[in-house]
């Protein structure tokens, strides 16, 4: 019996080799506005490995009053239309359907960027997220609005895409469309078939500039949370008038509102969430409609989304976050190699940097993204084949191993305890974050498989890695918790011990000068207990200070619930033991004032200092003095050959070829995060 994914499916005049997709969103890769060489690569990326459409351009903008805030496409002037059509060229070429979404932001946007124009929208309504104070629409700016995007369907038709589709959830037609967002008493406001007039209109115009042949599609949510008078039997019936209309040839699904941090979070969750948790409700929905029904959420593995077309819920699943962590899900799926597929695990890295950092990247995919420089597939060694020595199977360990030993290279991968993983295994206790442990359980599966030899329970020193005559030597050692920076650190216990079951009971107090999953992850995990009390002290203006937006409102919320006590804006100055209690002293920058705490426990979040012992007892022995050589790192020049010319080229009684090459990567460098020790070993590695 045939895959069900893997069957063909036709939207209008497209025919779909398969039922899996990517849907519409905004990485961030935009070059001035244009879906240039980076943003083209990453989606090409997808197109081979075997995807039967990708859509991209999330909230891409219509007009210059809905200017762009989270890295969109602009598609208000012609200027993008060269772009459209190299990138239609690049993805047709494998067989590969391709749609752009168009938008107007309304309300979600600002007004201080861009050509600082008003922002505008149905009704003066603010969105939280953006914070804009609204200018009501009038009759003119709805007819100038709808004219544009007119023009930009035009433009996508001109570029040579299959389609596009209309953003309704949570921008401009949507907050007509919804009554918390639409006061007006005009023919656009009151009745459902009144909030609905204006993307009918709009539609109409849209159709009316482009071919019949153009697939044109909406998406739209299904419900909002916690608002009288949208419930999702509304949603459906206005799903149901759009279809009645004529206009649209698809319909794509979401879920909740946009609106804040915390509905955000809601519509793409995180780890906290169980897979696909919005397909049973589109299932709903389609079987009222009878145009296709697209959904995308977290529907991160073939299982869900298997389940989702061979029960009818779906016609096409997107597995958007899911291509981020693996591009080749389908030709995997083909090739009957599906648990080689690297697994999305809902960390929410990917969303969160958009909003800090300012680009989409998979916490563990480091090729994601950077596509014209890192390969996804690795391919081998043209040169003699190295025995490369690993010490560390953490994250950088583990992806130094897998790139060397795709390479053809003999790895051998030496770790001090009875498993892989290192602080990934730990991170994975907890509460939520066990889904962590996938990356692990992925990369021991891939090592498996290509015979790599780990040796666990190996301290491994100078004299175990030279008994193996490396060629190259990789200290991927990790770090160690810093917890002695302050008076008094010694009496406090670091993360690692308290997610690694330490017994606590009492006055917890953790203290978190770092400000990413650490410090907040273990008081959530400690607040379970019913016999402790757990307060968290932050130098930061607020907890979880360095994460995005996907993940901390569920901490947040969870806090609140629990009780858990944030203080912020105290950096810590000492702690002294006082009988069975510690006394932690805190002082504000602002004023210079003191705070104290008693506690039973203190839970100390600083970072880690690399573990380089074994570094800096190889590096002298070492033919390049274990220095890594960052242009040749950056620019894809073998380091092997760049520490060779180095050698030769100084006194001739060097003898390059009787040593080995020493490098480090991941923290024992410098304390970074999962997805930096990745890329170090990736770009290190695929060119040994």
């Amino acid at each position: 019996m045939s895959d069900p994914l893997l069957t063909p499916f036709t939207l209008k005049n497209l025919t779909l080799k398969n039922r899996i997709i990517s849907t519409p969103h905004a990485p961030a890769y935009a070059e001035h506005g244009m879906p240039a060489k980076r943003y083209q690569l990453y989606h090409e990326e997808k197109a081979k490995g075997g995807i039967g459409m990708t859509m991209f351009g999330g909230s891409s903008s219509i007009a210059s009053d809905s200017p762009p805030v989270f890295g969109q496409l602009d598609v208000s002037s012609d200027r993008v239309i060269p772009y459209f059509q190299e990138f239609a060229h690049r993805i047709h070429q494998h067989d590969c359907g391709l749609i752009c979404q168009i938008s107007h932001l309304g309300r979600r946007t600002v007004w201080n960027n861009g050509d600082w124009l008003p922002v505008i929208g149905p009704s003066r309504v603010r969105e939280t997220a953006h914070r804009a104070f609204p200018k009501e629409m009038d009759q003119h700016d709805i007819d100038r609005v709808i004219n544009q995007y007119a023009l930009a369907a035009w433009r996508c038709q001109e570029g040579g895409l299959d389609g596009c589709e209309i953003l309704v959830h949570g921008h401009l037609p949507g907050q007509f469309l919804t009554s918390f967002t639409n006061n007006r008493n005009d023919e656009y406001g009151g009745s459902l078939q009144n909030r609905l007039r204006f993307t009918l209109e709009l539609l109409s115009a849209v159709r009316k500039q482009v071919d019949e042949s153009f697939i044109i599609g909406i998406r739209i949510e299904m419900t909002t949370t916690g608002i009288k008078g949208t419930d999702e039997e509304e949603f459906l019936q206005a799903a149901q008038l759009l279809e009645q209309s004529g206009l649209i040839d698809y319909l794509s699904l979401n879920f909740g509102r946009i609106d804040s941090d915390y509905h955000l979070s809601r519509m793409l969750p995180a780890m906290w969430s169980p897979l696909a948790p919005w397909v049973s409700l589109a299932g709903k929905f389609r079987q009222s409609l009878k145009l296709p029904v697209l959904h995308a959420c977290k529907v991160a593995d073939l299982s869900s989304a298997r389940y989702a077309i061979e029960n009818g819920l779906l016609d096409l699943v997107g597995m958007t976050r899911a291509h981020m962590a693996d591009p080749y899900i389908v030709n995997k799926l083909e090739s009957g190699m599906p648990e080689t597929i690297r697994p999305c695990v809902g960390a929410g890295y990917c969303i969160d940097r958009i909003y800090g950092e300012g680009e989409a990247l998979c916490l563990h995919n480091v090729a994601t993204g950077r596509e014209a420089t890192l390969p996804h597939v690795i391919k081998p060694a043209e040169g003699p084949r190295k025995t490369i020595c690993i010490v560390g199977a953490g994250p950088a360990g583990l992806e130094a191993a897998r790139v060397g030993a795709l390479r053809g290279h003999t790895i051998i991968l030496f770790e001090a305890s009875n498993a892989a993983g290192g602080q990934l295994r730990v991170a994975a206790k907890a509460t939520w974050r066990k889904d962590l442990v996938g990356i692990v359980d992925w990369y021991v599966s891939e090592l498996e498989r290509l015979a790599v030899d780990i040796r666990y329970n190996v301290f491994a020193g100078s004299e175990e890695i030279l008994s193996v005559n490396p060629d190259i030597v990789i200290v991927a050692t990790g770090g160690v918790p810093d917890t002695d920076f302050v008076p008094g650190g010694e009496h406090a216990i670091s993360v690692w011990d308290a997610l690694d079951g330490a017994k606590l009971s009492g006055d917890i107090l953790i203290y978190d000068d770092h400000g990413q999953h650490q410090a907040v992850s273990c008081a959530d995990h400690l607040s379970e207990q019913a016999d402790v009390s757990v307060e968290l002290v932050t130098p930061d203006r607020h907890a979880a200070a360095e994460m995005g937006g996907v993940n901390y409102p569920e901490y947040m919320r969870r806090f609140h619930e629990k009780g858990v006590t944030v203080t912020p804006d105290y950096r810590l100055s000492g702690i002294e033991r006082q009988g069975n209690r510690l006394t932690l002293e805190f002082k504000s920058e602002y004023t210079g004032s003191r705070i104290t705490r008693t506690a039973d426990h203190a839970i100390v979040e600083h970072g880690t200092l690399p573990a380089d012992e074994l570094y800096y007892e190889l590096a002298p022995s070492s033919v390049n003095d274990g220095q890594l050589d960052y242009q040749s790192l950056t620019t894809g020049f073998s380091q092997t050959e760049a520490a060779k010319t180095v050698a030769e080229s100084g006194p001739t009684d060097v003898q390059v070829e009787t040593g080995f090459h020493l490098y480090r990567v991941g923290d024992a460098i410098a304390c970074r995060n999962v997805h930096a020790a990745i890329l170090d070993s990736l770009r290190l590695v695929k060119d040994l």
